[in-house]
């Protein structure tokens, strides 16, 4: 055997199971973001109940204080807010950031944008908390997806790519 063929196997070997392992990171990764987030959301709510802060500057401050797909949500719904209303600038950083979050997750983190700034601060505090709630079954199910198919693709990888190789032979 060549050692063309050999190092093209071992080529088809490592694109197969790096596949596998992007794949399974996307669930490592929503339920990464889905703790920021309520992480982030329970900052806002200390922020409204102590610091009487407005919701622009809260953002940023969120914005500041966080990293990856939750900053760029809480910088582009700092950004809408300068154009929009509160809601409004939620609703669209939801759509327009491209997150892990699957659609459910969305339709939950934009069902907060509701009350937003349009009422009292204890109806927005209210909204935060049930937001977190949801979030909370959010983690929990992505969790359960986790475990359930982080090694399904992992061992899918490892072994399409034993599977070309065995065809190709």
């Amino acid at each position: 055997m060549s050692v063309f063929k050999i190092i093209l196997y071992i080529a088809i070997f490592i694109a197969s199971f790096s596949v596998g392992i992007l794949i399974s990171k996307k669930y490592y990764l929503r339920v990464q973001e889905l703790k920021k987030m309520k992480n982030a959301l329970n900052m806002c709510k200390t922020k409204m109940k102590f610091t009487y802060q407005p919701i622009p500057e809260i953002f940023q401050e969120i914005a500041s204080s966080t990293d990856g797909n939750v900053k760029m949500i809480f910088e582009e719904a700092y950004k809408q807010i300068q154009e929009k209303n509160a809601g409004e600038a939620w609703k669209q950083a939801i759509q327009n950031i491209d997150s892990n979050f699957n659609r459910e997750d969305k339709e939950i983190l934009k069902s907060f944008s509701k009350l937003l700034g349009k009422t009292s601060i204890e109806g927005q505090l209210t909204e935060i908390e049930l937001t977190s709630e949801f979030l909370d079954t959010q983690i929990k199910k992505a969790e359960l997806e986790r475990n359930k198919n982080e090694k399904l693709y992992k061992t899918l990888g490892f072994v399409g790519g034993l599977g070309l190789i065995i065809i190709l032979m």
